[in-house]
């Protein structure tokens, strides 16, 4: 790995404080889409959404499979069932988006981990993948996206990984998450995993979690 940034032409074509506001500002914005997709997860709006004029939406569904774009019209989210107290052994829930570019060079940003295999495309080309890749830790966080998006509040106690193939800068992939096991108390195991576009597994493992219901206030 090596500690330093990237000098491909699109880094060499910005000054760094110009890379780092506009990094910045995508992940702002993401943390932002992110609180909204909750709230609307909730059935809440912002203040300032709650006084304006808001047409008409049907809300009713006719399967229990309810699939919604949360945040960005390229996620999308998946699950068998919307009833917090129905939730059990067999329900499940998927969460799909694209791995940009611009989310591996903000991942590197924020979490300092700037291995040349995730941002110099001439070194990448050399390395065994033939090119770039994503970080692997990036691409397991769908994981942990699509846990949030099951009915009720989530908070993870484990999660196992096994990192099984590489993920693609451009690639989308999808986070498949299914209650294998009730353990009492809220408690649940997962199997958890992570297929790209061709359905090929590129992450496998299991996952422990408590799962509350929604507060009332």
């Amino acid at each position: 790995m090596s500690s330093h940034c990237t000098d491909t032409d699109s880094v060499d074509s910005a000054p760094a404080t110009e890379q780092w506001a506009n990094i910045s500002r995508h992940v702002f914005n993401s943390y932002v889409e992110a609180n909204n997709a909750f709230l609307a997860a909730m059935g809440l709006t912002r203040p300032s959404e709650a006084s304006a004029t808001q047409p008409d939406v049907d809300t009713t569904t006719s399967t229990p499979a309810v699939e919604v774009a949360f945040g960005d019209e390229n996620w999308v989210m998946e699950r068998s069932t919307d009833d917090f107290d129905t939730l059990g052994v067999g329900d499940y829930v998927r969460f799909r988006k694209p791995i940009a570019d611009v989310d591996v060079t903000a991942f590197a940003q924020v979490s300092g981990d700037t291995n040349r295999l995730h941002l110099e495309p001439e070194f990448a080309e050399a390395t065994q993948f033939g090119g770039r890749i994503a970080h692997g830790t990036l691409v397991a966080g769908t994981i942990s996206a699509a846990l949030a998006r099951l009915p009720g509040v989530t908070v993870y106690l484990s999660q196992d990984l096994e990192f099984v193939g590489p993920v693609r800068i451009g690639e989308t992939v999808t986070a498949e998450c299914e209650i294998v096991e009730d353990l009492g108390s809220d408690r649940y195991r997962l199997h958890t995993a992570v297929v790209n576009e061709d359905d090929e597994t590129v992450i496998d493992g299991e996952a422990v979690v408590i799962i509350n219901e929604l507060p009332t206030k």
